[in-house]
């Protein structure tokens, strides 16, 4: 089993490719630098049908997160998932992205970029092809 660099997420930010089958996710993390998952679109149909919805009306939205950039989208060393397990704790979200990189991402979200995470992904679906339909 390949180790798992786990990183607490300040804040994030999503591009879509241009084909439809790609998200670029890029987490803005607390202590660490910056670092970017190719999330493929059928994961992002299945986190959307599987994250918690926010019922909180107070809940305050994450601090804005560095933008997603030509040169994120042109990085060689960016992983691609192949499939995300998800743990729900006390106020967080634990996620393991398994990828075709050397170590896993596992990454720790609060609640506001739970719901940012669910925001953004609802928000690219109109431009991602969610092979899994019927």
């Amino acid at each position: 089993m390949k180790p798992a660099v786990i990183r607490e997420v300040k804040s994030m930010a999503m591009s879509c490719d241009r084909v439809g089958n790609l998200l670029l996710v890029k987490f803005a993390c607390k202590g660490a630098s910056d670092v970017g998952i190719y999330v493929p679109a059928s994961i992002v149909f299945w986190l959307l049908k599987h994250l918690p919805v926010n019922r909180d009306p107070n809940l305050m939205a994450p601090p804005p997160g560095s933008p997603v950039t030509q040169q994120d989208w042109d990085n060689p060393y960016t992983p691609r998932a192949e499939y995300v397990q998800c743990k729900e704790l006390r106020g967080q979200l634990r996620m393991n992205f398994v990828s075709n990189a050397k170590e896993d991402l596992t990454v720790v979200l609060d609640r506001s970029n739970v719901e940012l995470m669910r925001q953004i992904m609802m928000m690219y679906t109109k431009d991602l092809i969610d092979l899994d339909a019927q």
